[in-house]
């Protein structure tokens, strides 16, 4: 599990197809101290940009993880090429701080940049969720894209916005990303819930 609040920016090193092409292996650098830590380890899950991946090789400044077939067709992966960047945060721990909300790293699918307006100190981005999903965005609700954790500002059927402070631009994807870019997006958890349970009032 993790809380959406990005810890480094990673950049891609390599791109690898294995499994016959169908599977991908990804090297990705990062600033060492986030490879420091005790929790990252081999077998250890880090979240990149949204998605949960497996460490399957460590160095002092990178480390590899492998992508299935299933997780390229639902997220945004499969464009990765080298130099791209990536939000990287790891695992929550039991105790820990948590700033964002749970967010588990299994992408729902891919949203879509729709615009970026200037509004005040920050910058209002408006994204379409992707089919079928925009039932679990509520106005003040949470949502995960490219796992950054995220409060939802307005609702507008398909489409919705959130608000960009200075500091996110910097310190995530966001200060990168263009209409008509796709982002991995994830449902709050307790979003899906509620809807499931008012499916069985029906």
């Amino acid at each position: 599990m993790f809380t959406g609040i990005v810890t480094a920016l990673g950049t891609v090193r390599e791109v690898q197809p294995i499994g016959g092409g169908h599977d991908m292996r990804v090297v990705i650098g990062v600033a060492p101290e986030f490879l420091a830590q005790p929790e990252t380890a081999l077998g250890a899950s880090i979240c990149c940009s949204g998605v949960c991946l497996t460490v399957v090789r460590l160095a002092d400044d990178e480390f590899l993880v492998d992508a299935s077939a299933e997780t390229l067709s639902k997220t945004s992966l499969g464009r990765w090429r080298q130099g791209s960047r990536v939000n990287l945060e790891r695992s929550l721990r039991l105790g820990d701080e948590l700033g964002g909300h749970i967010v588990s790293g299994h992408v729902d699918g891919l949203a879509k940049v729709i615009s970026a307006t200037p509004e005040n100190a920050s910058v209002r981005w408006r994204f379409r969720a992707p089919e079928g999903f925009e039932k679990y965005v509520a106005q003040k609700g949470s949502v995960a894209l490219d796992g950054v954790s995220l409060t939802v500002n307005e609702v507008e059927g398909c489409e919705f916005g959130v608000n960009i402070i200075p500091h996110t631009a910097a310190h995530t994807t966001f200060g990168m990303l263009q209409p008509g870019d796709p982002v991995n997006f994830e449902a709050d958890t307790l979003a899906r819930y509620v809807a499931r349970q008012l499916e069985f009032r029906v």
